[in-house]
């Protein structure tokens, strides 16, 4: 069986989850005989399967009408915090992501939270829960990537860092970052990641200018390539995600792969989400004293290293594969039953 795999991320937009995941899959999916993947350009399948939702996801699946499968990454929720005049947007949003999951024969809901945001918003093909795959081994640290990662990063090996990783919106939650930094200057914070969308981005004046004025022990790096993310996450001591509004977001799993503490905003999708306890955090007084546990007291460190560790087998990528595989075969037999 031939599996079309397409996402617009692959020519524009690389610094998002989205192209992670995409790339995570292709991966995933060649690591076996059983299937032969081709991406975007390469020809024609048997199943079309798409991680993007634009013009180029219409174009290259008109063809597969009956094998049309895609992950829904982005909902309208996610317009909120990330672009200008959400209020304006939204109403346009709805109305196109609708038509791009009912464009679609199968719906991949990679949470339960996106699950309810696509019955909210009318979508009649059929919905399928799959989470975002996780490769372990790729993640895990060694002290060669600590090393090689904090010279990447222009740090001290002795520096105690905190580690961020997201888009430079207010959604993503950069700006509690920077106000926690200030908290703590005894600790280095380090933001990885840019503004894949320019311009369109929610608030890029405002963050901009409280980057020229973040305290000397914030950095900001920049967008990193995906295969040098395991030297960043290696070398960390602790992940904060902030973020305002998730679906399955890679980011903290990687980071808890890589054997970090994670400390998450306290969100009603995480608790949809996870099937083990995570450590969170409802505002930044919270995410400070976490941040302080996790720094002076060793067994609170060990602790939250372990719920790390568990927060992890829930996306092994071995049981993920099996369900797009069996998905994938579902897809092709019931539209050749048909025909």
């Amino acid at each position: 069986m031939k599996i079309h795999l397409v996402s617009s991320t692959d020519f524009m937009a690389k610094g998002t989850g989205v192209h992670s995941a995409f790339v995570g899959m292709m991966d995933l999916l060649k690591e076996k005989n059983d299937v032969e993947v081709l991406k975007n350009q390469e020809g024609f399948g048997d199943i079309f399967h798409s991680h993007s939702y634009g013009l180029y996801f219409f174009l290259k699946s008109r063809k597969y009408k009956g094998r049309r499968i895609h992950t829904v990454h982005t909902t309208p929720a996610t317009i909120k915090g990330s672009v200008v005049f959400p209020n304006l947007v939204l109403p346009f949003a709805k109305l196109y992501f609708k038509t791009v999951f009912n464009h679609a024969d199968v719906c991949i809901a990679i949470s339960p939270m996106v699950e309810r945001n696509l019955r909210e918003l009318g979508v009649t093909s059929k919905i399928i829960n799959i989470g975002n795959p996780i490769d372990l081994e790729k993640w895990q640290a060694t002290s060669k990537n600590r090393e090689t990662g904090r010279e990447m990063i222009g740090l001290p090996q002795n520096s105690k860092i905190v580690l961020g990783v997201g888009q430079l919106q207010k959604r993503k939650g950069v700006e509690d970052f920077i106000e926690l930094a200030k908290m703590h200057p005894e600790i280095h914070f380090v933001w990885a990641g840019s503004r894949p969308f320019g311009a369109i981005t929610e608030g890029v004046r405002r963050i901009n200018q409280k980057i020229e004025e973040a305290p000397e022990n914030v950095k900001f790096v920049g967008q990193i390539e995906l295969d040098d993310m395991p030297c960043l996450y290696a070398a960390a001591d602790l992940f904060l995600f902030p973020s305002y509004q998730e679906n399955c977001p890679l980011a903290p799993i990687e980071a808890a792969a890589s054997g970090l503490p994670v400390i998450f905003r306290d969100l009603r999708e995480y608790e949809l989400l996870y099937d083990t306890p995570y450590l969170r955090a409802k505002d930044n007084d919270e995410f400070s004293e976490n941040i302080r546990q996790v720094f002076d007291n060793e067994t609170f460190g060990q602790e939250a290293k372990a719920i790390s560790k568990a927060l992890t087998l829930q996306f092994d990528k071995n049981e993920i594969r099996e369900k797009l595989i069996s998905l994938y075969k579902n897809v092709y037999n019931d539209y050749y039953q048909a025909s």
